[in-house]
């Protein structure tokens, strides 16, 4: 596990969650950001998460932490120790999580016969109310885009996340660390960036209330 904190993006306060469609208070400390880096992006049974990022906001800090297995018989390890990091008041927050990351970490869940913590979580998935408010804007709603028009964030030599599983395989069969190394700079920058978008919502809350068909590709 690797374990990261910085000064940005700067923790919420309190705030009213209804922009996410969830009629509650969200206090801060209840958070907890993740993303998935996975062997493809079909998702099903063969598909396996090799590396969580998670983060939160702990000690007036915005805190990272990275799962990362290097053998396939380490994957039950990085379950549990994710399991950890929740509580029953856990607030998940994501981007197309409830779509990808969440129902493929399900999955893993059940096949190493464990019982799923995000079952009954509170999840803000951020994808969809960006895609209420910047419907027909933009011109997709990648999280590259909405990073680069919110948030002024422009990656640099990031490696795209179709890449990722060639990376992580390179490494398994021997090869160099570099590119994975580019995976977790990839997913600790989705880390971030959930965290800035979070922030801007939070905000700015108000939206159209519409469904929307802001692409994500």
């Amino acid at each position: 596990m690797s374990e990261i904190s910085g000064v940005w993006p700067p923790s919420p306060a309190t705030f009213d969650a209804s922009f996410a469609r969830i009629s509650e208070k969200i206090e801060p400390e209840r958070l907890l950001l993740f993303d998935t880096e996975t062997t493809g992006l079909a998702g099903g049974t063969g598909t396996r998460a090799f590396m969580i990022g998670v983060a939160d906001w702990h000690q007036g800090l915005f805190r990272e932490r990275q799962l990362l297995i290097t053998t396939l018989a380490a994957e039950t390890a990085m379950l549990d120790c994710f399991a950890s990091w929740l509580r029953p008041d856990t607030v998940l927050v994501s981007y197309n999580g409830k779509s990808y990351d969440s129902p493929l970490l399900k999955t893993r869940f059940r096949l190493h016969q464990r019982s799923c913590p995000l079952t009954g979580l509170l999840h803000i998935d951020l994808l969809h109310p960006v895609r209420r408010r910047w419907r027909g804007v933009w011109e997709n709603c990648r999280l590259a885009t909405v990073e680069r028009q919110l948030l002024q964030v422009v990656r640099e030599d990031d490696l795209p996340g179709a890449e990722a599983p060639a990376a992580w395989l390179g490494f398994l069969r021997g090869g160099s660390a570099a590119p994975l190394h580019r995976v977790a700079q990839h997913n600790s920058q989705d880390l971030r960036s959930l965290g800035g978008v979070l922030n801007h919502l939070v905000i700015d809350p108000l939206a159209p209330d519409v469904a929307g068909t802001c692409a994500l590709g």
